[in-house]
């Protein structure tokens, strides 16, 4: 029997009376009524239940998920979705500079000044603030975006055979081979059979992400998105609409390659729903991590622009999300933005993702929080047990978790590749998308694809698998190239 996973209405209904106690609503007399008919909790980790439920609880699942819709939030004017409502909320939105002609070798002035950043001067140049313009942030180079790409390709891979693996799980299975704290790919070869059998590798990727068996970048949708993105900004350019991101995935994106947020809305698109209501209509998951893998283009092609990145990625990410979910692809689009000039460091960069964040979102504050965290607590594992208690009434795919993670796996290894995509995977949650995202910017800070590890780089064999358009067995110097092309702009006149 088939059972789709991310989309029966007896699973939603139990996601949803979560997302409605996370989000400010008042779940409960709606709760009682599910309970009371015999409905089932959401799955802990899985994307569906196993038993199917009666015809009659599955109609009532629909029915109490669109009373959940109209309760009224308490958060609803702290964490909007409408852009300009957002900009409104953040006091140090950051101001655009514009990018310097390809080839300009100039210095860089890092766009920090809304961040409360130190300004960069040119040297023998006027100092920012003191009466002399910006100087413009140049595109990143072709091979600093291959190792952004090879970076966000074996941080997925690192995390792939540990994915939905309780904390306890990843160390148990990481320390019977040497391999804690975490610093190499996950093997099978001398774990204990009372181990394995207690956390078992994820069945899917186990066969192409432990060390033996890595061969070339295997398919995972932390790789789709970018390559949909490149497809996006390549037929649209800059200005793409939301209708647009919509139209690309009915075109280009498998049905069976997406999963929870994108799930629901791939489905909604199916049956006539336009965007942005795709996002919110029977959709537990928008505020999940969805959003947040797909915003690593918008940021490669905006360098030192974090609004302009932010502002691209909202369009993206509103077919999907709403609020948190949102603001996680916001952070870290304007994060990667800054990364992408070569200019700043880790922390410079975290400071402008939080930007774009309304700073009384709770997203904005688990940020704050983990980064304070990382910076002050010597044991990372310290840092995660304490990530994990403050945060464990979310699903392991929420972006407020997932995304505090990511910040404070960067921030602990002060930008370090091997230390930031390790320490992201080994704070379990979502392994995958939180080693990807951790690898794009720490890969971007390296700035050259031979400043990784060979460990890292060679499994990989530059070749990528994907279901995605002609992208199939690509190589990430070919991706690269073609990023690289969307960077390029003329120097704003004067």
């Amino acid at each position: 029997m088939l059972r789709l996973t991310w989309v029966q209405p007896e699973d939603l209904l139990g996601h949803e009376l979560h997302q409605a106690s996370q989000d400010g609503r008042e779940p409960t007399t709606i709760a009682a009524r599910w309970r009371a008919a015999g409905g089932p909790e959401a799955p802990l980790r899985a994307g569906a239940s196993t038993t199917p439920a009666s015809p009659y609880l599955r109609v009532l699942a629909e029915d109490l998920l669109d009373e959940l819709a109209d309760l009224p939030s308490k958060l609803r004017d702290s964490e909007p979705t409408d852009l300009a409502r957002i900009k409104a909320h953040c006091p140090n939105w950051p101001t655009a500079v514009g990018m310097r002609a390809p080839g300009d070798q100039a210095d860089v002035a890092v766009g920090m000044r809304a961040a409360g950043a130190a300004p960069v001067p040119k040297k023998g140049g006027t100092p920012q603030g003191s009466g002399g313009a910006p100087t413009p942030p140049s595109a990143p180079t072709q091979a600093r975006l291959e190792a952004a790409w090879l970076g966000r390709a074996a941080g997925c891979l690192l995390g792939k055979p540990v994915e939905k693996l309780p904390l306890q799980g990843i160390r148990e299975l990481a320390r019977a081979t040497g391999n804690w704290p975490l610093h190499t790919w996950f093997t099978a070869r001398g774990v204990p059979d009372d181990v394995k059998t207690t956390y078992p590798w994820n069945k899917r990727s186990a066969p192409t992400s432990l060390a033996e068996n890595i061969d070339g970048m295997p398919e995972d949708d932390d790789l789709n998105y970018p390559l949909l993105n490149l497809l996006l900004l390549q037929r649209h350019g800059r200005d793409f609409t939301t209708t647009d991101v919509a139209r690309l995935w009915l075109d280009e994106l498998p049905a069976g390659r997406t999963f929870t947020a994108e799930r629901i809305a791939y489905r909604n698109l199916l049956t006539g729903i336009e965007p942005p209501r795709t996002a919110r209509h029977r959709n537990p998951f928008r505020e999940w991590i969805g959003a947040l893998i797909r915003a690593d283009v918008h940021g490669w092609t905006n360098p030192g622009d974090p609004a302009a990145a932010a502002e691209q990625v909202h369009r993206d990410a509103t077919l999907t999300h709403t609020a948190n979910g949102v603001y996680a692809a916001m952070f870290t689009a304007a994060t990667i933005s800054e990364a992408a000039t070569g200019a700043s460091d880790v922390h410079q960069c975290l400071r402008a993702g939080l930007t774009v964040v309304p700073p009384n979102s709770r997203l904005s504050k688990a940020v704050h929080e983990a980064i304070q965290l990382a910076r002050t607590t010597s044991d990372f594992d310290t840092v995660v047990d304490t990530l994990h208690t403050t945060h464990r009434t979310y699903h392991w795919v929420h972006a407020i978790p997932n995304t505090a993670l990511i910040a404070a796996a960067l921030t602990h290894a002060d930008g370090d590749f091997t230390g930031s995509i390790c320490r992201a995977v080994s704070g379990g949650w979502d392994t995958d998308s939180n080693g990807a995202t951790a690898g794009s910017i720490a890969g971007l800070l390296a700035g050259d694809p031979t400043a990784l590890p060979d460990r890292w780089a060679s499994p990989l064999k530059n070749q990528l698998a994907t279901s995605i358009a002609d992208f199939n067995g690509i190589g990430f110097d070919a991706l690269a190239h073609l990023t690289h092309l969307l960077t390029r702009r003329e120097a704003p006149r004067p």
